[in-house]
C-alpha cells in the first residue's frame, strides 16, 4: 500500500512523518507549495518522497490517498493521472483518528467545532476539567494545565486536525525528557502530565472524542473552492462517541444522521435535551437557569435535572457556548454543583469576549479572527444603554473562510443610536458603504484614547489575524 499526503500546510508534515515511522511507503504532495527548508529536510530523513500528481502514473497497485477536508481538488483531479490504481480516501481527520487509536482511553477527550465560540468553549470546559489537568489544542495554542498553571507547549500552532497529535507529542516530550546516563541516551519513564484533553478543531473533528461537540452553523460557509461547505466539513462530529450539538443546527443540517447518542440544546427549544429557561444578562454576571431531560451520557445512562448558575455571558452568543459547555460536562457525567462552582472562574479570555478597565471606562473585547456579520450583531446587542458607550468595529481581512457581508454590516450601523467608530481593512471597507456619520481611524490604538477622552465605554469589536499574536 502507498501513502499519498496531500496538504503539507496543514499538518500534512506530521501525518506524513507519522506514518513513515510506522513503515508504510510514503508520498507527499506540497499542493500550496509552502514547503521549508526543515520540513522538507524532515521529510527526507523518514524517505517521505515529494511528488507532483503527474508522477502517479509511474505506480501500480494500492495508492491510499490522505487530503483535507478543504481540498479545492476532486477526486477526478487526482485518479485522471492513473486510473488504473486502487485508490482509496481518508481526510486528514480520519487518519489522526486511525493514528490515535490507542491513545488516551483512560482519560475524558473532547472535541469542539462549530462556527462560532469554539476558542471560548474550549477554555470553559477547561475550567469545569481544571482538576483533571487538561491538554488542551486550541487558536490559543497547545498547552497544558498542571495543578491550575498553564504550560505553554507551542504557541504559534493552528487547529488543524494533524496538531492534536503534535499537541500529544508535545506533551510526551515535556513529561518525557531524555535522561543521559553512563551507558547511553534512555527515555525517562513513561509518564504524562494530564489527565483530560480538550481539542479545538475548524472544519469537523477527527472522532476520537468520547464528547464531540457542535456549536453552531452560524454560516454555512462555502470551503474547497465552493465544491463543499462547512456543515457538510462539521458532519464528522457525529463520528465521535456522543455528540453535543445545537438543535437548531441539528434540525436544519442533520435530522437525517443516525447516531444513538446525540444531546441537543438550545436558547429557546423546549424540545432539545438542555434549553434555557431564564436569563437576566448583565456585563459581570449573567444568571442563567436551565433544564436537561434523557441527557445520554458516556457512560450509557441517562440523565435528566435542572440547576441554575451565574457566568461571564453578556450577549445570547456566551450563553449558548455556555449551554454547549454544561451539556458537555453533562454528558461526561460530572456532578451539576462542580460544574456550577467552576464555571464560575470563566472570566473570558484575551482575544476573545473580555472585559477590563481601563483607568475610568470599561472596555469589552471581542477580538477574533472569525468575527463576521452575525458576530458583530451578536456583540453590539450586549449593550443596552448606548449614550454610555463608543462602539468601534475594524480589522483584517483574508484571514478565515468567513467574511463580512459590509452592505449588511453597514445598513445594521446606519440604524444604531451611537458614535461608531471604524479602524483597518475591515472598517475602512465598511465606512464606504455607510450613510451615517462615523470616524475612521487609521490606528487601532487611538481609540482607547478617544474612549478615555469621551468619559464614554468602549465597546471594540476586531477582526483580527492569527498571526497578530498580540491582537489575537
Amino acid at each position: 500500500m502507498n501513502y499519498l499526503v496531500i496538504d503539507m500546510t496543514h499538518g500534512g508534515v506530521k501525518i506524513a512523518i507519522t506514518l513513515a515511522k510506522e513503515g508504510k511507503n510514503v508520498l507527499a504532495y506540497d499542493i500550496y507549495n509552502t514547503l521549508n527548508d526543515i520540513d522538507a529536510k524532515m521529510l527526507s530523513i523518514y524517505n517521505v518522497d515529494l511528488i507532483q500528481l503527474s508522477d502517479l502514473a509511474g505506480f501500480l497497485g494500492d495508492m491510499n490517498i490522505i487530503y483535507p477536508i478543504h481540498m479545492p481538488l476532486s477526486f477526478k483531479d487526482i485518479t485522471m493521472h492513473n486510473p488504473d490504481l486502487n485508490y482509496t480516501f481518508q481526510t486528514h481527520h480520519e487518519i489522526i483518528c486511525e493514528l490515535l487509536r490507542d491513545w488516551g482511553n483512560d482519560i475524558p477527550k473532547i472535541e469542539v467545532t462549530g462556527v462560532k465560540g469554539k476558542t471560548s468553549t474550549v477554555f470553559m470546559l477547561k475550567e469545569i476539567l481544571a482538576d483533571k489537568n487538561p491538554l488542551i489544542l486550541s487558536s490559543l495554542g497547545a498547552m497544558l494545565f498542571e495543578d491550575g498553571k498553564k504550560i505553554l507547549l507551542k504557541s504559534n500552532i493552528s487547529i488543524a486536525p494533524a496538531n492534536i497529535k503534535e499537541t500529544i507529542d508535545l506533551a510526551y516530550k515535556i513529561a518525557n525528557p531524555i535522561c543521559k546516563i553512563a551507558d547511553g541516551i534512555v527515555e525517562s519513564k513513561n509518564l504524562r502530565k494530564y489527565d483530560s484533553a480538550i481539542f479545538e478543531s475548524s472544519l469537523g473533528v477527527s472522532g476520537i472524542g468520547d464528547v464531540g461537540v457542535l456549536l453552531n452553523i452560524a454560516e454555512d460557509y462555502p470551503i474547497a473552492k465552493t465544491k463543499s461547505s462547512a456543515s457538510k466539513a462539521k458532519k464528522q462530529v457525529f463520528r465521535c462517541n456522543t455528540v453535543v450539538c445545537q438543535k437548531e443546527a441539528y434540525d436544519t443540517y442533520y435530522y437525517d444522521v443516525t447516531h444513538d447518542k446525540v444531546n441537543t440544546f438550545s436558547l429557546t427549544d423546549e424540545n432539545s435535551n438542555l434549553y434555557l429557561t431564564d436569563v437576566t444578562y448583565t456585563l459581570d454576571k449573567t444568571k442563567i437557569d436551565i433544564i436537561y431531560n434523557n441527557v445520554k451520557t458516556v457512560n450509557d445512562n441517562v440523565i435528566s435535572g435542572k440547576l441554575s448558575l451565574n457566568a461571564f455571558a453578556p450577549g445570547k452568543h456566551n450563553v449558548s457556548n455556555f449551554l454547549g459547555a454544561i451539556l458537555t460536562a453533562l454528558s461526561l457525567e460530572i456532578p451539576e454543583d462542580y460544574i456550577i462552582n467552576r464555571i464560575q472562574n470563566y472570566k473570558g479570555i484575551p482575544g476573545r469576549t473580555n472585559k477590563r478597565q481601563i483607568g475610568h471606562i470599561t472596555l469589552i473585547e471581542e477580538i477574533n479572527p472569525g468575527i463576521n456579520t452575525k458576530a458583530i450583531e451578536e456583540s453590539i446587542n450586549m449593550i443596552s444603554d448606548f449614550d454610555d458607550y463608543l462602539i468601534a468595529i475594524g480589522g483584517d481581512y483574508g484571514i478565515t473562510c468567513e467574511e463580512i457581508n459590509e452592505k449588511k454590516v453597514s445598513e445594521f450601523l446606519n440604524n444604531l443610536n451611537c458614535d461608531i467608530i471604524l479602524t483597518g481593512d475591515v472598517g475602512g471597507s465598511i465606512y464606504k458603504k455607510m450613510s451615517k456619520k462615523c470616524k475612521l481611524i487609521k490606528d487601532y490604538h487611538e481609540i482607547y484614547n478617544i474612549a478615555l477622552k469621551s468619559n464614554k465605554n468602549l465597546l471594540f469589536i476586531y477582526r483580527s489575524d492569527y498571526r497578530k499574536l498580540k491582537q489575537r
